[in-house]
């Protein structure tokens, strides 16, 4: 799993800034996924941002309404 540095972080956050951003969730899993999913197919400008890989704990963090395998 690759982290960015806190240069690359800030340059990330700055452009996010940038951009617009009107709506910014914070995590990847099946909730954060789904509710940046339905705010962009609203037309908001969604930015989406994960510590780790997208649903990188399904397995071992079931919310029981998906699982990854």
């Amino acid at each position: 799993m690759e982290r960015l540095s806190y240069r690359e972080r800030g340059d990330a956050l700055r452009q996010m800034s940038e951009n617009g951003v009107e709506i910014l969730v914070v995590g990847g899993g099946i909730t954060g996924a789904g509710g940046a999913m339905d705010a962009a197919a609203r037309g908001y400008q969604v930015d989406l941002v994960e510590k780790a890989d997208f649903s990188s704990g399904t397995s071992s963090k079931s919310t029981k309404l998906v699982h990854g395998g």
